[in-house]
């Protein structure tokens, strides 16, 4: 299978991450990106390519304009401010407070961020336009004819929404993807995430729309983030009613549960007769994850690989979660190569 990485990831180190109430050693890293490629190489997996340049076209079919200019920004502006630390907000547009971006950095940290554990440091916007890129150049590779390819994308992106980052998320890399499928020629793109989290930033991007379809396995936002989205009866609005699907599972979720999930998200897949598969994957339904809550071994990811590869789809798979500890490296390169199992 195709890899697509870019060293550029390394631009995003950042040093604090709000956790536990302390700030922390983030947990999404640049290990997390080492771990995988140092697999890949391990067990000869295919070819490994830095991406193209797609520049700005692709984020604005996604993407809010004027959000896209805040993450450029939004560094010099914090740093040009004479703040010392790494970029962190600490308000926000609460219910009936007027939704209105200030002019302040400060402000605006509040009015773009869902979430406050996900720093802006040095390097954050070229990093993440780089792992935009490695998905653009996966994307691409799948438009021209390729089965199956794999985005090494970090920092990840499913929890950025049009005008949202968080989650350690800033640009949407599976959202923009999908997008430019569909702006290639594929008339149906379906969406499957298996990352641990729901997905809430791909939901928003896509949920009153019927050309895509959202299909997401994940902890129960009861007692999981981001706590405000996938709920079951969240099923798309407008054109878009029935094309999101929601399968939120309860803590200690062991495999054959998420199994059946997945099962029922693949039919789903199939009565929408998508031409092609986007795979938001993360890893951290990992037993061992140190911020999640299922049980999944690392030969589980094996199997579901050959489940997706059953569907029959070409399919594009995008690096979201899964942190770093040793096994993320197998349990990704298990999926793809479940995958690529005769």
């Amino acid at each position: 299978m195709l890899t697509v990485f870019s060293t550029d990831h390394l631009l995003r180190s950042p040093r604090t991450e709000l956790y536990g109430g302390e700030l922390v050693r983030p947990h999404e890293s640049p290990e997390r990106a080492q771990i995988v490629l140092d697999r890949i190489h391990a067990l000869r997996l295919g070819e490994v390519i830095a991406p193209a340049r797609f520049g700005p076209a692709p984020l604005l079919r996604v993407h809010d304009a004027a959000y896209l200019e805040f993450l450029q920004q939004a560094w010099r502006d914090w740093v040009g401010a004479g703040n010392r630390g790494e970029a962190i907000p600490d308000c926000w547009p609460a219910r009936r407070m007027a939704q209105r971006c200030p002019n302040s950095i400060l402000g605006k940290l509040g009015y773009y961020a869902m979430a406050a554990e996900t720093s802006i440091s040095h390097g954050t916007w070229e990093a993440a336009s780089a792992a935009a890129d490695v998905a653009l150049t996966a994307a691409s590779r799948i438009k021209d004819g390729v089965r199956a390819a794999f985005a090494l994308c970090r920092p990840p992106g499913h929890h950025a929404a049009r005008d949202l980052y968080g989650g350690y998320c800033f640009l949407n890399n599976a959202a923009i993807a999908a997008q430019y499928l569909r702006d290639g020629g594929a008339a149906r793109v379906a969406i499957l995430d298996v990352d641990f989290h729901h997905g809430n930033g791909t939901q928003d991007i896509f949920y009153d729309r019927p050309d895509v379809l959202y299909v997401s396995l994940h902890g129960d936002p009861v007692h999981a983030f981001p706590y405000f989205s996938g709920y079951a009866d969240e099923i798309g609005a407008g054109l878009g009613n029935g094309f999101t699907l929601n399968l939120p599972m309860p803590p200690r979720t062991e495999f054959g549960i998420w199994q059946d999930a997945l099962r029922t998200a693949l039919a789903r897949i199939a009565d929408f007769r998508a031409d092609a598969l986007v795979v938001s994957l993360g890893v951290d339904t990992f037993v061992a994850d140190p911020i999640s809550f299922f049980r999944l071994q690392s030969e589980d990811f094996s199997t579901y690989g050959r489940m997706i590869r059953d569907c029959g789809l070409p399919a594009l798979f995008v690096l979201e979660g899964g942190y770093a500890v040793g096994e993320i490296g197998v349990n990704v390169v298990n999926v793809l190569a479940g995958f690529e199992e005769a």
